[in-house]
């Protein structure tokens, strides 16, 4: 079924049309008016290279764009994937291009990931798609020199919940593409979440579904209700899996409490086992800030900070 705002593409992808970089600049320009969208400052040695195909099912191409800046020298890059948001419905890994070219001029290799979204693909095809990018990355590592072992995951939004529901399950098998790449390890080694929700089953998530005609984002990704599926909506919350062997994580958010959703109790359990964690809330922040300045500008910094703290 083709739903509101969905489209077929000339691919013949069903694609929705509701999240734009632009749109939502329109929206919050009303409330602050002094914000610009963010634009890349590229350094003079970043390479750029597009829609590499890391997995192929049926027809189906998904791919990655890479940046990385053109050095012969020193230690291979730790790994960054950048997951963009979009309630996953919607969005596009170009949202990420930005932040994904301003983190790579300090010396890393960033990867802007597609993965399948609802209209296409439902819940869990997101997720194995990213590890299976996971996995790619890996295996080029040396061509691209990148470091195989330090994977980091990072996600705006959805993209955020996508990030961390993908680096807490590693040992989880319904959450990995075993058919895909089998000697590799999927391990990511740090979470950043942008503003992602870890818990589903908060009334902030699972309370949306009033209307049997407009479906909240949940339920069009998992395809049923809470009300009708509790179980699952647990399933699909990163919060449920966080343990021992969780990686590290670096929260940043937005001053809007319902994109907080499942951080608290997240950072309980990363205390209890004694996980690195750091939390940042930028005050006065639309959903989306990491899209405009100056928020911007703020957030790759606190990300290359944490960054650069944690290689040294």
């Amino acid at each position: 079924m083709i739903l509101p705002q969905t489209y077929i593409s000339g691919d013949g992808i069903p694609r929705d049309s509701s999240y734009t970089v632009f749109g939502y600049y329109k929206k919050e320009l009303a409330k602050f008016p002094f914000i610009k969208i963010a634009e890349s400052e590229n350094c003079s040695t970043l390479f750029k290279k597009y829609d590499y195909i890391y997995y192929t099912e049926g027809s189906r191409n998904l791919r990655l764009d890479l940046f990385y800046p053109d050095s012969k020298a020193g230690k291979p890059y730790p790994v960054i994937i950048l997951l963009h948001g979009g309630g996953w419905k919607s969005g596009d890994k170009s949202f990420l291009h930005p932040l994904a070219e301003r983190i790579a001029c300090e010396g890393f290799l960033c990867a802007a990931v597609e993965y399948r979204l609802s209209p296409e693909a439902k819940y869990p095809a997101a997720v194995l798609d990213i590890k299976r990018a996971v996995k790619w990355l890996k295996l080029k590592a040396e061509e691209f020199r990148a470091d195989s072992s330090d994977v980091i995951l990072l996600g705006c939004s959805s993209g955020g919940h996508l990030a961390a529901l993908c680096g807490v399950t590693e040992k989880i098998p319904f959450f990995n593409p075993v058919d895909f790449l089998p000697g590799i390890s999927g391990r990511i080694n740090l979470v950043i979440d942008i503003d992602g929700i870890l818990d589903f089953t908060d009334p902030a998530e699972s309370g949306k579904d009033t209307s049997d005609l407009y479906h909240s984002a949940g339920k069009l990704w998992l395809g049923e209700s809470f009300k009708d599926n509790k179980k699952l909506w647990m399933e699909a919350s990163p919060l449920t899996y966080i343990s021992e062997n969780s990686p590290s994580f670096l929260f940043i958010n937005s001053s809007i409490d319902r994109f907080h959703a499942g951080r608290d109790s997240a950072v309980q359990l990363l205390r209890k086992y004694r996980i690195e964690y750091e939390i940042h809330t930028i005050p006065d922040t639309p959903h989306t800030f990491w899209l405009f300045e100056p928020w911007f500008t703020q957030t790759t910094d606190i990300i290359i900070d944490f960054l650069r703290k944690r290689i040294r």
